[in-house]
Protein backbone atom coordinates (compact mmCIF):
# COMPACT_ATOMS: atom_id res chain seq x y z
CA UNK A 1 0.00 0.00 0.00
CA UNK A 2 1.65 3.34 -0.92
CA UNK A 3 1.30 6.37 1.40
CA UNK A 4 0.71 9.66 0.25
CA UNK A 5 1.57 12.60 2.58
CA UNK A 6 -0.52 16.16 1.93
CA UNK A 7 1.70 18.83 3.82
CA UNK A 8 -1.01 21.46 4.74
CA UNK A 9 -5.13 21.92 4.28
CA UNK A 10 -5.32 24.95 3.46
CA UNK A 11 -8.29 26.88 1.13
CA UNK A 12 -6.27 25.68 -2.45
CA UNK A 13 -5.88 21.87 -0.82
CA UNK A 14 -9.87 21.10 -1.03
CA UNK A 15 -9.93 19.26 -4.95
CA UNK A 16 -6.31 18.03 -3.91
CA UNK A 17 -8.00 16.13 -0.88
CA UNK A 18 -10.65 15.04 -2.48
CA UNK A 19 -9.42 13.83 -5.35
CA UNK A 20 -6.58 11.44 -3.58
CA UNK A 21 -9.11 10.62 -0.59
CA UNK A 22 -11.49 9.29 -2.89
CA UNK A 23 -8.51 7.30 -4.79
CA UNK A 24 -7.59 5.96 -1.36
CA UNK A 25 -10.63 4.03 -1.39
CA UNK A 26 -10.65 2.68 -4.50
CA UNK A 27 -6.78 2.12 -5.31
CA UNK A 28 -5.77 0.66 -1.98
CA UNK A 29 -3.72 3.65 -0.75
CA UNK A 30 -2.83 5.48 2.17
CA UNK A 31 -3.33 9.70 2.57
CA UNK A 32 -1.81 11.40 5.29
CA UNK A 33 -3.37 15.16 5.79
CA UNK A 34 -0.86 17.24 8.24
CA UNK A 35 -1.92 20.52 9.27
CA UNK A 36 -0.89 22.70 12.32
CA UNK A 37 -4.85 22.88 12.37
CA UNK A 38 -5.97 19.49 13.01
CA UNK A 39 -9.91 19.83 12.94
CA UNK A 40 -9.73 21.71 9.39
CA UNK A 41 -7.97 18.28 8.22
CA UNK A 42 -10.24 16.11 9.63
CA UNK A 43 -12.60 17.87 8.46
CA UNK A 44 -10.97 17.96 4.55
CA UNK A 45 -10.85 14.19 4.57
CA UNK A 46 -14.98 13.92 5.94
CA UNK A 47 -13.77 10.07 7.13
CA UNK A 48 -12.91 9.13 4.40
CA UNK A 49 -11.69 5.29 4.30
CA UNK A 50 -7.76 4.79 4.65
CA UNK A 51 -7.03 8.54 5.42
CA UNK A 52 -5.99 10.08 8.55
CA UNK A 53 -5.53 13.82 9.58
CA UNK A 54 -1.84 14.92 11.34
CA UNK A 55 -0.97 17.59 13.67
CA UNK A 56 1.86 19.36 11.79
CA UNK A 57 4.14 22.42 12.81
CA UNK A 58 6.19 23.40 9.91
CA UNK A 59 8.57 25.06 11.83
CA UNK A 60 9.57 21.65 13.55
CA UNK A 61 12.15 19.97 11.28
CA UNK A 62 11.38 16.95 13.44
CA UNK A 63 8.38 16.31 12.92
CA UNK A 64 8.34 17.02 9.59
CA UNK A 65 10.86 14.71 8.88
CA UNK A 66 9.23 11.91 10.78
CA UNK A 67 6.03 12.43 9.03
CA UNK A 68 8.03 12.18 5.51
CA UNK A 69 9.58 9.00 6.49
CA UNK A 70 6.07 7.35 6.60
CA UNK A 71 5.20 8.41 2.97
CA UNK A 72 6.54 7.21 -0.36
CA UNK A 73 5.56 10.58 -1.75
CA UNK A 74 4.75 14.25 -0.66
CA UNK A 75 2.46 16.55 -1.57
CA UNK A 76 3.77 20.56 -0.36
CA UNK A 77 0.83 22.82 -0.35
CA UNK A 78 2.98 24.79 2.67
CA UNK A 79 3.82 28.49 1.98
CA UNK A 80 6.22 28.85 -1.03
CA UNK A 81 9.68 29.05 0.93
CA UNK A 82 8.95 25.97 2.78
CA UNK A 83 9.00 23.71 -0.38
CA UNK A 84 13.13 23.56 -0.53
CA UNK A 85 13.17 22.72 2.87
CA UNK A 86 10.53 19.77 2.34
CA UNK A 87 11.93 18.88 -1.05
CA UNK A 88 15.40 18.17 0.93
CA UNK A 89 13.76 16.10 3.36
CA UNK A 90 12.36 14.03 0.63
CA UNK A 91 15.55 14.19 -1.16
CA UNK A 92 17.59 12.69 1.82
CA UNK A 93 15.15 10.22 2.83
CA UNK A 94 14.40 8.76 -0.99
CA UNK A 95 10.69 10.04 -1.02
CA UNK A 96 9.21 11.43 -4.61
CA UNK A 97 8.08 15.20 -4.69
CA UNK A 98 5.20 17.07 -6.27
CA UNK A 99 4.16 20.57 -5.37
CA UNK A 100 1.84 23.59 -7.66
CA UNK A 101 4.68 26.11 -6.94
CA UNK A 102 7.74 27.81 -9.64
CA UNK A 103 10.72 25.60 -9.11
CA UNK A 104 13.14 27.64 -7.63
CA UNK A 105 16.65 27.99 -7.84
CA UNK A 106 17.64 25.66 -4.51
CA UNK A 107 14.91 22.99 -5.86
CA UNK A 108 17.44 23.54 -8.86
CA UNK A 109 20.46 22.83 -6.46
CA UNK A 110 19.47 19.91 -6.59
CA UNK A 111 19.30 18.57 -9.89
CA UNK A 112 21.67 16.10 -10.06
CA UNK A 113 21.04 14.44 -6.26
CA UNK A 114 17.44 13.90 -7.46
CA UNK A 115 18.44 12.03 -10.95
CA UNK A 116 20.93 10.23 -8.84
CA UNK A 117 18.48 8.77 -6.34
CA UNK A 118 15.92 8.27 -9.19
CA UNK A 119 13.47 10.33 -7.61
CA UNK A 120 10.53 12.21 -9.50
CA UNK A 121 10.34 15.82 -8.30
CA UNK A 122 7.57 17.58 -10.25
CA UNK A 123 6.96 21.54 -9.37
CA UNK A 124 4.75 23.89 -11.20
CA UNK A 125 1.66 21.98 -11.75
CA UNK A 126 -0.89 24.00 -10.74
CA UNK A 127 -2.75 26.87 -12.61
CA UNK A 128 -0.29 29.55 -13.34
CA UNK A 129 2.10 27.88 -13.20
CA UNK A 130 0.74 24.86 -14.16
CA UNK A 131 -2.02 24.66 -16.59
CA UNK A 132 -0.93 27.23 -18.46
CA UNK A 133 2.18 25.45 -19.32
CA UNK A 134 0.35 22.59 -20.28
CA UNK A 135 -1.85 24.18 -22.79
CA UNK A 136 0.79 25.86 -24.06
CA UNK A 137 2.88 23.40 -25.11
CA UNK A 138 0.34 21.36 -26.32
CA UNK A 139 -0.07 23.87 -28.87
CA UNK A 140 3.43 24.29 -29.41
CA UNK A 141 4.57 21.03 -29.77
CA UNK A 142 1.95 20.27 -32.44
CA UNK A 143 2.83 23.62 -34.28
CA UNK A 144 6.80 22.34 -34.15
CA UNK A 145 5.08 18.55 -35.07
CA UNK A 146 4.04 20.42 -38.53
CA UNK A 147 7.32 22.22 -39.16
CA UNK A 148 5.62 25.77 -37.72
CA UNK A 149 7.90 28.38 -36.47
CA UNK A 150 6.09 30.48 -33.74
CA UNK A 151 6.66 33.32 -33.75
CA UNK A 152 4.89 35.33 -31.08
CA UNK A 153 3.30 33.65 -28.02
CA UNK A 154 1.64 35.98 -25.17
CA UNK A 155 -0.27 34.38 -22.28
CA UNK A 156 -2.47 36.33 -19.49
CA UNK A 157 -4.24 34.45 -16.63
CA UNK A 158 -6.56 35.72 -13.75
CA UNK A 159 -7.94 34.49 -10.86
CA UNK A 160 -11.49 36.93 -10.38
CA UNK A 161 -14.87 36.72 -9.66
CA UNK A 162 -17.83 35.23 -11.78
CA UNK A 163 -19.51 37.96 -13.49
CA UNK A 164 -22.79 37.28 -11.09
CA UNK A 165 -20.71 37.99 -8.00
CA UNK A 166 -19.27 41.29 -9.15
CA UNK A 167 -20.82 42.96 -6.93
CA UNK A 168 -18.65 46.42 -6.06
CA UNK A 169 -16.86 48.61 -8.52
CA UNK A 170 -13.45 47.06 -8.48
CA UNK A 171 -14.92 43.43 -9.57
CA UNK A 172 -12.37 41.88 -7.67
CA UNK A 173 -12.20 39.79 -4.36
CA UNK A 174 -9.20 37.79 -2.96
CA UNK A 175 -9.81 34.18 -4.98
CA UNK A 176 -5.82 33.09 -3.64
CA UNK A 177 -3.07 34.87 -1.37
CA UNK A 178 -3.95 38.39 -0.12
CA UNK A 179 -0.36 39.18 0.44
CA UNK A 180 0.68 37.70 -2.94
CA UNK A 181 -1.87 40.29 -4.24
CA UNK A 182 -0.78 43.67 -2.83
CA UNK A 183 2.73 42.98 -3.33
CA UNK A 184 2.02 41.72 -7.45
CA UNK A 185 4.25 43.12 -9.47
CA UNK A 186 7.04 44.51 -7.63
CA UNK A 187 10.60 44.75 -9.00
CA UNK A 188 10.89 45.46 -12.54
CA UNK A 189 9.03 42.84 -15.39
CA UNK A 190 10.93 41.34 -18.33
CA UNK A 191 9.77 40.20 -21.54
CA UNK A 192 10.38 40.54 -25.46
CA UNK A 193 8.74 42.03 -28.18
CA UNK A 194 9.46 41.94 -31.93
CA UNK A 195 12.89 41.64 -31.37
CA UNK A 196 13.24 43.99 -28.67
CA UNK A 197 13.87 43.37 -24.75
CA UNK A 198 11.34 45.18 -22.84
CA UNK A 199 11.53 46.15 -18.86
CA UNK A 200 9.04 48.06 -17.05
CA UNK A 201 9.55 49.26 -13.89
CA UNK A 202 6.88 48.80 -10.94
CA UNK A 203 6.00 52.43 -11.10
CA UNK A 204 5.29 51.84 -14.48
CA UNK A 205 3.72 48.42 -14.49
CA UNK A 206 -0.18 48.98 -14.31
CA UNK A 207 -0.20 51.99 -16.55
CA UNK A 208 1.05 49.37 -19.70
CA UNK A 209 -2.01 47.11 -19.80
CA UNK A 210 -3.17 45.41 -22.70
CA UNK A 211 -7.35 45.08 -23.21
CA UNK A 212 -8.92 41.50 -23.83
CA UNK A 213 -12.20 40.38 -24.71
CA UNK A 214 -13.55 37.63 -23.20
CA UNK A 215 -17.02 36.29 -25.17
CA UNK A 216 -19.80 36.37 -22.89
CA UNK A 217 -17.83 37.67 -20.03
CA UNK A 218 -16.91 41.42 -21.62
CA UNK A 219 -13.36 43.41 -21.08
CA UNK A 220 -10.76 42.37 -19.35
CA UNK A 221 -7.02 43.86 -19.29
CA UNK A 222 -3.65 42.79 -18.78
CA UNK A 223 0.02 43.31 -17.17
CA UNK A 224 2.97 41.76 -18.00
CA UNK A 225 4.34 39.67 -14.92
CA UNK A 226 7.73 40.23 -13.53
CA UNK A 227 9.89 37.51 -15.75
CA UNK A 228 9.06 36.67 -18.97
CA UNK A 229 12.25 35.89 -20.28
CA UNK A 230 13.13 32.77 -18.87
CA UNK A 231 10.49 31.05 -20.16
CA UNK A 232 11.79 30.98 -23.79
CA UNK A 233 14.03 28.34 -22.60
CA UNK A 234 11.11 26.44 -20.91
CA UNK A 235 9.18 26.11 -24.04
CA UNK A 236 11.89 25.36 -26.50
CA UNK A 237 11.63 28.93 -27.77
CA UNK A 238 15.21 30.58 -27.33
CA UNK A 239 14.62 32.72 -30.29
CA UNK A 240 11.10 33.82 -30.31
CA UNK A 241 11.17 37.43 -30.95
CA UNK A 242 7.76 37.91 -28.92
CA UNK A 243 7.15 36.08 -25.85
CA UNK A 244 5.15 37.39 -22.59
CA UNK A 245 3.39 36.38 -19.56
CA UNK A 246 0.95 38.33 -17.14
CA UNK A 247 -1.89 38.66 -14.99
CA UNK A 248 -5.82 39.80 -15.87
CA UNK A 249 -7.97 42.19 -14.23
CA UNK A 250 -10.97 43.49 -15.00
CA UNK A 251 -10.44 46.81 -17.15
CA UNK A 252 -10.12 49.65 -15.08
CA UNK A 253 -9.14 47.95 -11.98
CA UNK A 254 -5.10 48.36 -12.83
CA UNK A 255 -5.54 52.21 -13.51
CA UNK A 256 -7.01 52.35 -9.89
CA UNK A 257 -4.43 49.77 -8.36
CA UNK A 258 -1.78 52.06 -9.71
CA UNK A 259 -3.01 54.66 -7.24
CA UNK A 260 -1.87 53.05 -4.17
CA UNK A 261 1.31 52.05 -6.07
CA UNK A 262 2.12 55.95 -7.21
CA UNK A 263 1.30 56.76 -3.32
CA UNK A 264 3.69 53.73 -1.76
CA UNK A 265 1.14 52.11 -0.21
CA UNK A 266 2.16 49.31 -1.53
CA UNK A 267 5.73 49.56 -0.01
CA UNK A 268 6.76 46.53 1.98
CA UNK A 269 9.95 47.65 2.94
CA UNK A 270 9.38 49.75 6.17
CA UNK A 271 7.25 49.79 9.09
CA UNK A 272 4.54 52.35 9.83
CA UNK A 273 3.53 53.54 13.41
CA UNK A 274 0.20 55.34 13.41
CA UNK A 275 -1.63 56.66 16.53
CA UNK A 276 -4.42 54.24 17.97
CA UNK A 277 -7.53 55.37 16.16
CA UNK A 278 -6.32 56.55 12.80
CA UNK A 279 -8.65 55.96 9.63
CA UNK A 280 -8.28 54.79 6.50
CA UNK A 281 -8.63 58.83 5.69
CA UNK A 282 -5.83 59.44 7.82
CA UNK A 283 -3.91 56.47 5.97
CA UNK A 284 -4.46 57.86 2.70
CA UNK A 285 -3.46 61.24 3.77
CA UNK A 286 -0.02 60.05 5.28
CA UNK A 287 1.14 59.26 1.47
CA UNK A 288 -0.39 62.88 0.51
CA UNK A 289 1.58 66.23 0.14
CA UNK A 290 0.89 68.75 3.77
CA UNK A 291 -1.90 71.53 2.73
CA UNK A 292 -2.88 73.98 5.17
CA UNK A 293 -6.11 74.62 2.46
CA UNK A 294 -7.12 71.85 0.59
CA UNK A 295 -8.72 68.34 1.59
CA UNK A 296 -7.84 65.14 1.30
CA UNK A 297 -9.53 64.37 -2.07
CA UNK A 298 -8.31 67.46 -3.38
CA UNK A 299 -4.77 66.97 -2.62
CA UNK A 300 -5.48 63.40 -4.33
CA UNK A 301 -7.02 64.65 -7.40
CA UNK A 302 -3.74 67.35 -8.02
CA UNK A 303 -0.99 64.18 -7.58
CA UNK A 304 -2.87 61.64 -9.59
CA UNK A 305 -2.98 62.92 -13.07
CA UNK A 306 -6.33 62.03 -14.66
CA UNK A 307 -8.39 60.73 -12.08
CA UNK A 308 -11.74 59.79 -13.47
CA UNK A 309 -14.90 59.48 -11.28
CA UNK A 310 -14.72 55.47 -11.86
CA UNK A 311 -11.32 55.25 -10.66
CA UNK A 312 -12.35 57.79 -7.52
CA UNK A 313 -15.43 55.75 -6.74
CA UNK A 314 -13.37 52.25 -5.80
CA UNK A 315 -11.10 53.89 -3.33
CA UNK A 316 -14.42 55.53 -2.29
CA UNK A 317 -16.23 52.21 -1.91
CA UNK A 318 -13.23 50.76 -0.06
CA UNK A 319 -13.56 54.12 2.69
CA UNK A 320 -10.60 56.05 2.19
CA UNK A 321 -12.72 59.00 2.10
CA UNK A 322 -14.43 58.38 5.59
CA UNK A 323 -13.26 58.04 9.75
CA UNK A 324 -13.22 54.66 9.05
CA UNK A 325 -10.82 52.96 11.92
CA UNK A 326 -8.01 50.91 10.61
CA UNK A 327 -7.78 47.71 11.18
CA UNK A 328 -4.29 47.74 12.14
CA UNK A 329 -2.55 50.83 12.82
CA UNK A 330 0.92 49.27 12.55
CA UNK A 331 2.93 47.77 9.51
CA UNK A 332 4.32 48.23 6.56
CA UNK A 333 2.23 50.04 4.31
CA UNK A 334 1.30 47.01 2.23
CA UNK A 335 0.47 45.03 5.48
CA UNK A 336 -2.04 47.69 7.07
CA UNK A 337 -3.65 48.11 2.68
CA UNK A 338 -4.10 44.12 2.98
CA UNK A 339 -5.79 44.21 6.10
CA UNK A 340 -7.82 47.19 4.63
CA UNK A 341 -8.49 45.31 1.76
CA UNK A 342 -9.42 41.70 3.61
CA UNK A 343 -12.27 43.62 5.07
CA UNK A 344 -13.98 43.93 1.63
CA UNK A 345 -12.50 41.50 -0.26
CA UNK A 346 -13.24 38.70 0.99
CA UNK A 347 -15.63 35.95 -0.21
CA UNK A 348 -18.78 35.46 0.88
CA UNK A 349 -20.42 32.24 1.06
CA UNK A 350 -22.38 32.35 -1.86
CA UNK A 351 -19.45 34.16 -4.10
CA UNK A 352 -18.78 32.55 -7.04
CA UNK A 353 -14.81 32.85 -8.14
CA UNK A 354 -13.91 32.34 -12.11
CA UNK A 355 -10.25 31.84 -13.88
CA UNK A 356 -9.75 33.31 -17.00
CA UNK A 357 -6.26 32.50 -18.97
CA UNK A 358 -6.02 33.69 -22.26
CA UNK A 359 -3.16 32.40 -25.07
CA UNK A 360 -1.87 34.06 -27.84
CA UNK A 361 -0.19 32.73 -30.73
CA UNK A 362 1.38 34.07 -34.17
CA UNK A 363 2.60 31.15 -35.76
CA UNK A 364 4.22 30.90 -39.35
CA UNK A 365 2.38 28.08 -41.46
CA UNK A 366 3.01 27.09 -45.07
CA UNK A 367 -0.28 28.86 -45.67
CA UNK A 368 1.27 32.20 -43.97
CA UNK A 369 0.61 33.89 -40.57
CA UNK A 370 -1.89 32.88 -38.25
CA UNK A 371 -2.95 33.89 -35.35
CA UNK A 372 -4.24 31.33 -32.64
CA UNK A 373 -6.68 32.30 -29.93
CA UNK A 374 -7.20 29.62 -26.59
CA UNK A 375 -9.03 30.39 -24.08
CA UNK A 376 -10.77 29.78 -20.52
CA UNK A 377 -13.23 30.42 -18.20
CA UNK A 378 -13.89 28.37 -15.25
CA UNK A 379 -16.40 29.12 -12.78
CA UNK A 380 -16.77 27.79 -9.25
CA UNK A 381 -19.40 26.25 -7.15
CA UNK A 382 -18.70 28.48 -3.99
CA UNK A 383 -16.26 30.45 -1.21
CA UNK A 384 -15.19 26.72 -0.54
CA UNK A 385 -14.99 24.79 -3.93
CA UNK A 386 -13.51 27.66 -5.70
CA UNK A 387 -12.27 27.91 -9.15
CA UNK A 388 -8.72 28.35 -7.95
CA UNK A 389 -8.75 25.77 -5.36
CA UNK A 390 -10.16 23.11 -8.13
CA UNK A 391 -7.53 24.56 -10.91
CA UNK A 392 -4.72 24.85 -8.44
CA UNK A 393 -5.59 20.92 -7.13
CA UNK A 394 -6.69 18.99 -9.34
CA UNK A 395 -3.88 19.08 -12.28
CA UNK A 396 -1.46 17.97 -9.36
CA UNK A 397 -3.68 15.32 -7.99
CA UNK A 398 -4.10 13.81 -11.54
CA UNK A 399 -0.35 14.21 -11.91
CA UNK A 400 0.13 11.99 -8.31
CA UNK A 401 -2.23 9.46 -9.61
CA UNK A 402 -0.79 9.28 -12.84
CA UNK A 403 2.40 8.51 -11.28
CA UNK A 404 1.39 5.98 -8.48
CA UNK A 405 -0.31 4.34 -11.52
CA UNK A 406 3.35 4.27 -13.43
CA UNK A 407 1.41 5.91 -16.27
CA UNK A 408 4.02 8.81 -16.05
CA UNK A 409 7.53 7.03 -15.73
CA UNK A 410 9.99 9.67 -15.14
CA UNK A 411 12.40 10.41 -13.06
CA UNK A 412 14.39 13.87 -11.95
CA UNK A 413 13.52 17.08 -11.71
CA UNK A 414 10.52 18.61 -14.19
CA UNK A 415 7.56 20.77 -14.89
CA UNK A 416 5.08 19.74 -16.67
CA UNK A 417 6.06 20.57 -19.87
CA UNK A 418 6.34 17.12 -21.57
CA UNK A 419 3.73 15.43 -23.47
CA UNK A 420 4.49 12.89 -21.45
CA UNK A 421 2.65 14.67 -18.37
CA UNK A 422 1.01 17.41 -19.91
CA UNK A 423 -1.02 15.08 -22.51
CA UNK A 424 -2.73 13.06 -20.52
CA UNK A 425 -3.59 15.69 -17.44
CA UNK A 426 -5.15 18.16 -19.75
CA UNK A 427 -7.51 14.98 -20.86
CA UNK A 428 -8.21 14.08 -17.70
CA UNK A 429 -9.15 17.95 -16.70
CA UNK A 430 -11.77 17.82 -19.47
CA UNK A 431 -13.48 15.66 -17.59
CA UNK A 432 -14.10 18.28 -14.73
CA UNK A 433 -15.13 21.12 -17.45
CA UNK A 434 -12.06 22.45 -17.60
CA UNK A 435 -10.77 22.83 -21.04
CA UNK A 436 -9.64 25.68 -23.49
CA UNK A 437 -11.75 26.86 -27.03
CA UNK A 438 -10.14 27.56 -29.77
CA UNK A 439 -10.48 30.20 -32.66
CA UNK A 440 -8.03 31.51 -35.57
CA UNK A 441 -7.96 35.03 -36.56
Amino acid sequence: MKTILILGAGKSSTFLIDYLADSCEQKDRRLLLADIEISQAEAKLQGKKNTEARYFNSEDPQSRRELIQEADLVISMLPAFMHPLVARDCLELGKHFFSASYESDAMREMKKEIEEKGLFFLNECGLDPGIDHMSAMKIIDSAHEKGEEILSFKSYCGGLLAPESEDNPWKYKFTWNPRNVVLAGQGTSRYIEKGELKFIPYHQLFSRTEEFQFPGLGKYEGYPNRDSLSYRKVYGLENIPTLLRGTLRRSGFCKAWNIFVLLGMTDDSFQMELPEGSTYRHFLNAFLPWSETLSVEEKLAEIIPNLDFETFEKLQWLGFFEARKLPKCSGSPAQILQAILEKDWSLSREDKDMIVMRHVFEIQTAKGVKKLHSSLAYIGQDSVYTAMAKTVGLPLAIAVDMFLEEKIKLSGLHIPVLKEIYEPILTALEDFGIQFEEYEE
